[in-house]
């Protein structure tokens, strides 16, 4: 399974990206996650079925400084990445 997440609020300057790559790694899910320039943040997210609801569903609280307002995620086709990085 792999998804394209885009997540809104006070998002940026809250760890937001470091603790959802540390989540990943700790559920073995890969592909990446980086600020916009709109000031949300956004990523993909590839592998487990349940690993990768899981990082969603933990992006819908982040991490304790930050105040999600609203989570898109868009189904994509998966390509095998196993590496989880903040760009």
């Amino acid at each position: 399974m792999r998804v394209h997440v885009e997540v809104t609020g006070r998002v940026q300057g809250v760890f937001f990206r470091d603790s959802c790559r540390q989540e990943a790694r700790r559920l073995g899910v890969g592909g990446w996650v980086c600020n916009t320039a709109a000031g949300s943040v956004e990523g993909e997210f590839e592998g487990d079925d349940d690993a990768v609801t899981a990082l969603v569903d933990w992006c819908r609280t982040g991490p304790p400084f930050a105040d999600v307002t609203g989570v898109s995620v868009s189904p994509m086709s998966p390509t095998g990445e196993t590496r989880f990085e903040v760009r």
